[in-house]
């Protein structure tokens, strides 16, 4: 059985540290991650206390190891787009398909008053999973980056 731990701030982090966290997230995240660096920022805004911003990190735990790690953040945008972003959700590989990222996703979406949307791209094999989950592609995600200002040159 699964057990979770749900983090609001650095504080809450007592059964593994922030940083093994953010390795985690990092290690499992494989090629549809993003350097520590940005997931850091993700649990920055994820833990902070401003009022439109938010959200919170979840552990979950089997045989009393990290097998699985979610990020939601709050868009602070309710009404025009959905009220939660699904940041970051991974599961170690040697725990994938037995159930531990749908039961991770569904136990997030019950710290969750709105909706909640995410980015995949179309060759991440987790896109299935969100697909049965009940997440819908409503829109094309279509970005411009800007090279007089973005951090992505």
């Amino acid at each position: 059985m699964l057990v979770f731990e749900k983090y609001h701030c650095d504080e809450d982090f007592k059964t593994i540290t922030r940083e093994e966290y953010v390795n985690f997230l990092f290690d499992y995240l494989g090629k549809f991650g993003d350097p520590k660096p940005d997931i850091q920022k993700c649990l920055d805004y994820a833990f902070t206390t401003e009022k439109l911003a938010g959200g919170f990190a979840l552990g979950a735990f089997f045989e009393d190891q990290l097998v699985g790690a979610l990020i939601m953040n709050k868009t602070g945008m309710s009404g025009y787009m959905p009220d939660h972003v699904l940041v970051y959700v991974a599961v170690d590989e040697t725990h994938r398909g037995k159930g531990f990222g749908q039961q991770i996703i569904e136990k997030s979406f019950t710290y969750c008053n709105g909706d909640v949307k995410l980015h995949v791209e179309y060759d991440n094999p987790a896109k299935r999973l969100y697909e049965r989950i009940g997440f819908k592609n409503k829109y094309a995600d279509m970005r411009y980056v800007n090279e007089n200002t973005s951090s992505q040159k």
